[in-house]
Order: C-alpha cells, then sequence, then structure tokens
C-alpha cells in the first residue's frame, strides 16, 4: 500500500516523516537540507510508493500567517510544479516544534540528542503527519 509523507519545511533543514505501509503509524524518517530537498523526494518517490504528501503551514496562535509562511508557500509552489501528479495537503504545524521536544523528553533522549535541531524537525514531521492521519478517521 502506498505510503503518506510529511514534510516540516524550514530555513535551513526540513523534517520528513513517513506511515508505515498500512497508513496508520508516522514515524520520522528524515532530516535533508532545504535546499536538498527537491532532489531528495525525486528520489524517495522513485523507491516509494507515496499516495499523499502533507506539509506542514506555520501560522501563529489566532491564525495568521508568520513570517516563516511565505517560505513555506514558495516550497508548496515548487512542489507543485515538480510533482504535479502528487496529492498534497496543508496541515497546520502550530506547537509542533514544543509538542517534538516534549515528545523527546518523554520518551527518554538524551539531552544532547534533543539539542540536534535536525531531530527536532523530523519528529515535528511526525506530529504534523499523526495529527493529519487523526483527521482522516
Amino acid at each position: 500500500m502506498p505510503r503518506i509523507l510529511a514534510i516540516d519545511y524550514g530555513a535551513k533543514r526540513t523534517g520528513l516523516a513517513v506511515t508505515d505501509p498500512l497508513g496508520m503509524i508516522a514515524s520520522p524518517l528524515e532530516t535533508v537540507r532545504s535546499h536538498d530537498l527537491f532532489d531528495f523526494l525525486k528520489s524517495y518517490f522513485e523507491k516509494e510508493d507515496v499516495s499523499e504528501v502533507v506539509i506542514g503551514m506555520p501560522k501563529n496562535t489566532d491564525g495568521s500567517p508568520t513570517n516563516a509562511t511565505p517560505l513555506v508557500e514558495a516550497a508548496v509552489n515548487r512542489f507543485r510544479k515538480l510533482f504535479p501528479g502528487k496529492k498534497l495537503f496543508l496541515h497546520d504545524e502550530r506547537f509542533t516544534s514544543r509538542m517534538a521536544m516534549d515528545a523527546m523528553i518523554a520518551g527518554g533522549m538524551k539531552k544532547k540528542d534533543r539539542q540536534d535541531k535536525g531531530n527536532v524537525d523530523k519528529v515535528s514531521a511526525a506530529i504534523i503527519l499523526q495529527s493529519y492521519l487523526e483527521t482522516k478517521i
């Protein structure tokens, strides 16, 4: 069965998460440099069957755009041009970085590993993906 991929796009790094083949469980996949994201996706889509892609959309607590929103919108536009056949969904990513840090602490991750921002990014992507999966139930 095809997987669902989530993207937590950032200025420097992008966190990625993917579902299991049954599409039920979200797991962190990788952190890539943002300028390498589309090359990574092209390669990944050639190896794996991905039916949907979810991109976290940054918003302020009141729902208004953040200073990162235009950056993510540009990535969304580029994704649509490069992969026109892929289903793309935008999902609210408010508080995911804080939730990722809390999840890593609860999971017993060492402080040194929690300080690696790449770990925060891919766990954030997994939280975005899990939240998206819950809206589909």
